[in-house]
């Protein structure tokens, strides 16, 4: 089942998945996985998974970077390409120390210059992310754990991309031998803390992690509206699963205070009666979309 919260005004939306992505270090994780695992290993790495579900993977504020500098995304693929080009170099039995300098030099500005602009987009999250005091969902605050983020506040950029530049050149042997490069903001992670219990959200419960997640996301949506002045399209996917009818209603009540567009999947609609007339319903079923009438307090299979 679909269901989609209406929004009469019309404008153009952004479109924000918050669910799935990599916040902030913007480097896809490979997961290989060989067909020798047996299950106690397995085991193992779906908690591993659990812990860092929240930590690591499950908040996404791509477009609220994008909203503070449009030329953040072409920055970051830049970044990668300098990145990758150093490993070619470092991949030569006797690399050019030239070309190393000069890749080096071009890697650490694009590298302060990210980092920098992700410090300022966590700045106005933690903003926002304040201003939640009467939220049914807890409250969370943030911080990136990389050097050069922790340096960006208090020090000039040249300084920084000087300091990077040392790195590099002092661990080329390291990253020639490692096949890639083992420091930089490309690895920086989102530290997420469960203000009242004051833990990481790794050590929360997963229902711990669920409603903090939900707090974030809400809180980057309407940072995104607040920086562009267009709210943007939220898309949830079993959202609503494992809470309470208390914390649903609430969902369901910040979500339209947003005025934005929400499309959220589930697969059981008693979970959704809280909308009532609030929303459109559509049900999935063999590969065909069919919209069900609804009625107040209730949910249509």
């Amino acid at each position: 089942m679909v269901t989609r919260l209406r929004k009469n005004e019309r404008g153009v939306a952004l479109l924000a998945v918050l669910l799935g992505i990599a916040l902030m270090t913007l480097v896809v994780v490979d997961f290989a996985m060989t067909s020798g695992l047996g299950f106690v290993e397995a085991a193992n790495q779906a908690n591993e998974l659990r812990a860092s579900y929240l930590a690591r993977s499950a908040i996404g504020v791509g477009l609220g970077l994008l909203a503070v500098d449009a030329e953040h995304s072409s920055r970051v693929n830049a970044l990668e390409r300098s990145l990758r080009s150093r490993n070619r170099l470092l991949e030569e039995p006797r690399p050019d120390p030239h070309w190393l300098d000069a890749v080096e030099h071009e890697t650490a500005e694009l590298a302060v210059a990210v980092a920098g602009l992700r410090v300022e987009t966590m700045r106005r999250l933690e903003a926002v992310l304040a201003g939640r005091t009467k939220s049914a969902f807890p409250a969370a605050e943030i911080a990136l754990d990389g050097w050069i983020e922790k340096l960006v506040p208090g020090h000039p950029a040249i300084e920084i991309e000087e300091r990077y530049r040392a790195v590099l050149r002092d661990n080329r042997a390291r990253d020639a031998a490692a096949g890639r490069t083992l420091d930089g903001p490309h690895l920086t992670d989102l530290k997420v803390i469960y203000a009242a219990k004051g833990i990481t959200a790794a050590d929360a419960s997963t229902g711990e992690q669920k409603a903090l997640l939900i707090g974030l996301v809400l809180a980057h949506a309407r940072l995104i509206a607040e920086m562009t002045g267009l709210a943007p399209v939220l898309l949830l996917d079993e959202v609503v699963a494992h809470l309470d009818p208390a914390r649903r209603v609430a969902l369901y009540e910040e979500l339209l205070q947003l005025g934005t567009q929400v499309w959220m999947t589930g697969a059981d609609p008693a979970l959704f009666a809280e909308v009532g007339t609030g929303a459109a319903v559509i049900e999935v079923a063999s590969g065909q979309l069919a919209p069900k009438q609804r009625t107040t307090g209730s949910a249509s299979h």
